[in-house]
C-alpha cells in the first residue's frame, strides 16, 4: 500500500520537475517563465488600461451631466481619446522591461514607447486645444461676432505650433540632429517669407486687427473715401458692403495705414447747425434767435442742447451757429432729428418775419454822384 501512495506522489514530483526544467528552458537569452511573465504583464496592463478608459469615461460623464464646469468634461473627453495603440505600445514596453533583449532590440522599442507618448500627447493636446475653442466660441457667441475669427485663428496657429514641436521632438528621438534641420529650415523660411512678403504682410495685419478690435463684423466705417458696413474679416482682406450694394474689398495691410471711422461705438451724435440771416434784421430779433434754436431742439426727446451763438457777421448774412447733440447714433434718427429742427426753424422764423440770407452782392450808388454821371451823358 505505501508503494502504491508513493508512485502518484513521485510521478506528482517528476512532473512538477519536469515543468520547471521546461519553464528554465532558454529562448533568445531569456528562459520560458520570463517570456511567460512578459506576455502575463503585458496583456494585463493592456487590459487594465482598456477597462480604466471605459470605466472612468462612464463615470465621468455621469459626473459632467450634473456639473456645470467644463473641467470633468475635458477629462471625460481626454480619457476617450486614449487610443488602443498607445495602451498597446506602453504594454508592450512595460512587459519587455521584464526580458534580458538585445541593445538594439531594447533601443527600438523604448523609442517606440516614447513616440507612441509623444503621438498621444499630441492627440491630447489637439483635443484640448479644439475643446477650448469651442468653449470659447459658445461663450463669445453673444459677443462680438469677430470674435469667431480670432478663435479659428488661435486655433489654426496654435495647433501648427504643437505638431510641429511633436514632430520634432520624434525626428529627435530617432536620432534625426534637429539643430541642422531647423538651420535649414529658418533658411528656408526667410527665402518663403521674403518671396511671399505682401500676403505675410496682411496676415500679420489681420491678426492686429482681430486681437485690437478698431472695428467688427457688423459695424458701419467709412475709411478715405469709402463707407459701408464690415461683411467679413479674413486672413488677408476685410470686405465691406457699401451703401449703394456693392462689396469693397480691403487688403489688411492698407486697412492698418488708413483712418478708419467706426460709426457704431458712437454713444450720441454732435450736429452743427449753421445759418444766416440777412443784415437788415432787427437786433433784438437777433438776440431772441440762439432762444428759438434751443426751443427748437429740446422739442426732440432725443436731442440735447448745448448751445447757440451769434458768430460772425459774414459779406452777405449775419451768421449764428448751434451745437446740439442726438443721443442716438442710429444714422435715420438723427436725421428725423435734424429735419424736425430745421423745419421747427423754419417755421419760427417765418412767423417771426426774420428772413435767412442768401449769397448776394448790393451795388449802392450814391445820389450826387450818380447824377453826376447822368448830367455828365
Amino acid at each position: 500500500m505505501n508503494d502504491e501512495r508513493a508512485a502518484p506522489s513521485a510521478r506528482g514530483s517528476l512532473e512538477w520537475e519536469d515543468l520547471m526544467a521546461f519553464l528554465q528552458r532558454t529562448f533568445y537569452h531569456n528562459t520560458l517563465d520570463k517570456w511567460l511573465t512578459a506576455l502575463v504583464i503585458m496583456v494585463v496592463l493592456w487590459l487594465v488600461l482598456l477597462i480604466l478608459r471605459k470605466v472612468v469615461h462612464h463615470r465621468l460623464m455621469a459626473v459632467a451631466r450634473k456639473t456645470a464646469t467644463p473641467l470633468d468634461d475635458l477629462l471625460a473627453l481626454l480619457i476617450k481619446k486614449i487610443h488602443a495603440w498607445f495602451s498597446f505600445a506602453v504594454s508592450l514596453y512595460a512587459g519587455s522591461l521584464a526580458l534580458t533583449l538585445p541593445p538594439l532590440l531594447a533601443k527600438v522599442l523604448a523609442k517606440a514607447a516614447i513616440l507612441a507618448l509623444l503621438l498621444q500627447g499630441a492627440a491630447w493636446g489637439t483635443e484640448i486645444i479644439t475643446f477650448w475653442i469651442g468653449h470659447s466660441g459658445k461663450k463669445k457667441a453673444e459677443g462680438d461676432s469677430s470674435d469667431r475669427a480670432v478663435m479659428n485663428l488661435l486655433h489654426f496657429l496654435v495647433r501648427i505650433v504643437l505638431w510641429t514641436a511633436v514632430v520634432l521632438l520624434a525626428l529627435d528621438n530617432l536620432g534625426v540632429h534637429i539643430t541642422t534641420l531647423i538651420a535649414g529650415l529658418g533658411v528656408g523660411g526667410v527665402a518663403v517669407a521674403l518671396a511671399i512678403q505682401n500676403i505675410l504682410g496682411d496676415l500679420f495685419a489681420s491678426v492686429s486687427i482681430i486681437l485690437d478690435k478698431p472695428f467688427l463684423i457688423g459695424d458701419f466705417i467709412t475709411i478715405d473715401d469709402f463707407q459701408g458696413t464690415v461683411e467679413h474679416i479674413g486672413l488677408k482682406t476685410t470686405r465691406i458692403r457699401s451703401l449703394s450694394g456693392e462689396q469693397l474689398v480691403f487688403p489688411n495691410g492698407d486697412l492698418l495705414k488708413s483712418r478708419v471711422r467706426n460709426y457704431r461705438r458712437m454713444a450720441e451724435r454732435r450736429v452743427v447747425l449753421s445759418f444766416g440771416v440777412v443784415h437788415q434784421t432787427d437786433p433784438s430779433k437777433m438776440e431772441a434767435i440762439p432762444g428759438f434754436v434751443k426751443e427748437a431742439v429740446e422739442a426732440q426727446s432725443k436731442a440735447r442742447f448745448e448751445r447757440a451763438h451769434f458768430r460772425a457777421f459774414g459779406d452777405s448774412s449775419l451768421d449764428f451757429e448751434a451745437i446740439y447733440w442726438v443721443a442716438d447714433p442710429d444714422y435715420k434718427l438723427f436725421m428725423d432729428v435734424q429735419q424736425a429742427v430745421n423745419l421747427a426753424l423754419l417755421r419760427r422764423f417765418r412767423t417771426e418775419e426774420i428772413a435767412l440770407a442768401r449769397p448776394t452782392h448790393s451795388v449802392i450808388l450814391e445820389q450826387a454822384k450818380a447824377a453826376a454821371g447822368i448830367n455828365a451823358r
